[in-house]
């Protein structure tokens, strides 16, 4: 199949709710796929469902421009920091560091990461008036543009394009902000995944109503009360030391199952399982516990006398026959039998029974219940009422990996967001933060993983937010000095053994500071300390006498510290004047400029294209060589990854096809479904030729292999 995609300007994230529908009611679109909304009202009125218009919601002042913006295509592509990304420790890392606008970002992760994300915690703007928050956005739209693109009046439109060119900072304004976000963030979330937002009381009503509307009421699972302080002294009336943190999940009942046996492993004593016995390889250690019970919920059924080794009975309460004294046993006859058969229950001589010289207890262990079944876990429920750690533990985290200076305002504790992923309970997963402020969450993902053995990943997307000098210059200057230094002359040993001089590329030098370049190297100090401990862990058992158990656990904290890398990624706007509008083409046009494209831009739109394509952006593609002139070795590089195939460059000749065709015959591990060719680096009779072969050829495998021309 042969077909042409204007795909660079139209990256969008996948409407699959649209797809169901179009499944379902394919009568309810007319020619051009557009839904007609009546026709599905008639349609469900014949079955008796009622479209009442009265009805519960959040409504506000730029709600039709807010899911505008969640489906409005992106307007930049995604680039690699190679510099950064191709350090041997983080060529093979699977974590994302992604500099950008959040809502871009997020378009751009809709294909490739949809339903792969199990756990979202965000600390977005509270609005609370002085965080500095207002409405900024750069899309230009002119009234008349605005009414037709979301079916508006004039009046309405131009109030909406007030507050978003305005900078404003009230509720419709943070509302429009949040919307688009949530919305993208929920197509990302696993169907068992859940989504922590942090907020306080400024916008937590609003926010509540907000995500009520896009994940569903029935998905609220709990809202947090989180003492972020002890105290305030400075305030005039309440002192708010609190704030709140809501929980949802994607399916609330998917994510119950997962969740119900989860535990907080903080309350379990382990202290009292002191006990063995033959069971101790299966069951685990053990403790006694009494088998009567006083007061509530009294049955004669559960009143009788249990026969002890010397003949006697043992009632409830040491008495020496049946009385309606209150006290009754824990288990039935039936379960008390089972119980002495399979050891759960144990004679114990006591002086205090008065009818035999025996007592009988049941064993608690560790790893079965009172019914032999593996017990999960133990310990108490999660609590909605997280008294610790508070926002000074926060400024200790970061302080630590900062020689004692906090250059971010009040950055959230690791051990909240630690709290958050146990209680989610899969150290297998991938954790989204797309607020990431100072890295806190990718902080916590590491310490954890070493903690645990887990094996969590994350993706971190930071705006680089310029830090104002006036506000936080110590912020300022530490970011300052820390890109001179990166821009000095370094003398790095060559594989001679000799030193050579090497110059860092200025990666920031001469800009202004951001909050990313501090997310960053958080992150990579984090990681060097966690590093740094797990190397003290490993020499320790190194140094012990060998065991099986040691080789495990020195396996098991080398896995840990080859996990504590990440790759980086930003976002760069598209060429000004990429057009795309080839069919309308006539000679008083100039088309794009292909010829302005350096290699760093190929490459970005290689990476930008192969994310829309489902491709994760950890996954580098291979480069495939198809010579064209053997003679003089030379050849064209194509790029291949998940049955895609992509040719970017110019010089794609007959020959090249000629040994793309036999390698599709001879390799393999070589089987595209798609080739994908970069219509501006190609005329048209080559098009033709690669179209007509690919559709014409019978390879030997079979395979039906689309070719797509894209722009």
């Amino acid at each position: 199949m042969n077909n042409e995609q204007k795909i660079t300007t139209d990256i969008k994230p996948p409407n699959k709710d649209l797809e169901i529908l179009k499944i379902h009611f394919p009568h309810c679109f007319d020619k051009d796929e557009n839904f007609q909304l009546d026709k599905f009202k008639a349609n469900l009125t014949e079955k008796e469902i009622n479209f009442s218009k009265e009805s519960y919601g959040l409504d506000w002042l730029g709600k039709s421009y807010a899911r505008l913006l969640a489906s409005d295509p992106a307007t930049t592509l995604l680039k690699a920091d190679e510099t950064h990304n191709s350090k041997p420790e983080n060529v093979s890392s699977e974590n994302l560091l992604i500099k950008g606008d959040n809502l871009e970002v997020l378009k751009h992760l809709a294909n490739a990461y949809y339903e792969k994300v199990k756990m979202i915690y965000i600390d977005p703007p509270y609005n609370t008036g002085s965080d500095g928050f207002v409405y900024n956005d750069d899309r230009k739209f002119t009234v008349k543009e605005l009414q037709n693109l979301i079916g508006i009046d004039e009046e309405k439109a131009k109030r909406i394009l007030d507050f978003t060119q305005s900078k404003s900072n009230s509720h419709s304004a943070w509302l429009t902000f949040m919307y688009p976000r949530l919305y993208i963030a929920k197509q990302l979330l696993k169907d068992d995944g859940v989504i922590f937002v942090s907020i306080d009381d400024n916008e937590v009503a609003q926010l509540r109503l907000l995500m009520d509307e896009v994940l569903g009421e029935d998905n609220f699972v709990a809202e947090f009360v989180w003492r972020k302080k002890t105290g305030a002294n400075d305030a005039k009336d309440i002192a708010n030391i609190t704030e709140s943190i809501l929980l949802y999940a994607k399916n609330h009942t998917k994510t119950i199952e997962k969740m119900i046996w989860n535990r907080d492993e903080k309350t379990i004593n382990k202290s009292r399982y002191k006990l063995s016995d033959e069971f101790v390889g299966i069951r685990g250690k053990f403790y006694f516990d009494t088998l009567d019970r006083g007061g509530l919920q009294y049955s004669d059924s559960m009143n009788f006398g249990i026969e002890a080794p010397d003949g006697g009975l043992i009632f409830p309460n040491g008495r020496s026959s049946f009385a309606d004294d209150g006290w009754i046993w824990k288990w039935s006859k039936e379960k008390i039998q089972w119980g002495l058969e399979n050891k759960f229950l144990e004679f114990v001589k006591s002086d205090k029974s008065q009818g035999s010289k025996y007592t009988i207890r049941y064993k608690v262990y560790e790893n079965v219940d009172n019914e032999n079944k593996i017990r999960e876990s133990t310990g108490r429920a999660f609590s909605n009422l997280i008294n610790e750690p508070i926002n000074q533990q926060g400024n200790a985290d970061f302080a630590n990996l900062f020689n004692g200076y906090v250059y971010f305002s009040n950055p959230k504790p690791t051990g909240l967001i630690s709290y958050f992923l146990k209680i989610i309970n899969d150290t297998n997963s991938l954790i989204l933060d797309f607020f990431a402020g100072s890295g806190t969450t990718a902080d916590a993902v590491m310490q954890l993983n070493a903690e645990d053995g887990g094996n969590r990943k994350f993706i971190l997307v930071q705006l680089p937010e310029p830090i104002d000098e006036k506000k936080n210059k110590t912020a300022y200057d530490f970011v300052l000095e820390l890109n001179e230094q990166k821009s000095k002359i370094n003398k790095l040993k060559n594989a001679t053994g000799n030193y050579a001089t090497v110059a860092e590329p200025k990666l920031n030098y001469n800009k202004t500071p951001t909050i990313f370049d501090i997310t960053k190297e958080r992150l990579l100090r984090a990681a060097k300390k966690i590093n740094s401990e797990i190397d003290e862990k490993i020499e320790k058992l190194k140094k012990e006498l060998p065991s099986e158990e040691n080789k495990t656990e020195i396996e098991r904290l080398e896995n840990s510290k080859a996990q504590n890398n990440f790759k980086i990624f930003e976002t760069t706007p598209i060429w000004e004047d990429y057009n795309f509008e080839a069919e309308q083409f006539d000679s008083s046009q100039t088309l794009f400029n292909v010829g302005k494209l350096t290699e760093d831009d190929i490459k970005a739109l290689l990476t930008t294209w192969k994310t829309y394509d489902g491709i994760p952006l950890t996954q580098d593609l291979e480069n495939v060589d198809l010579p064209f002139d053997s003679a003089q070795g030379k050849s064209y590089t194509a790029y291949y990854g998940s049955g895609k195939l992509y040719l970017m460059h110019k010089g794609f000749t007959t020959n090249c096809l000629k040994a793309l065709l036999e390698k599709i015959d001879n390799d393999k591990h070589f089987e595209p479904k798609s080739i994908i060719a970069f219509g501006y680096h190609f005329e048209s009779k080559n098009l033709r030729e690669i179209s007509e072969n690919i559709k014409t050829y019978s390879n030997k495998k079979k395979s039906d292999i689309d070719f797509i021309t894209r722009y």
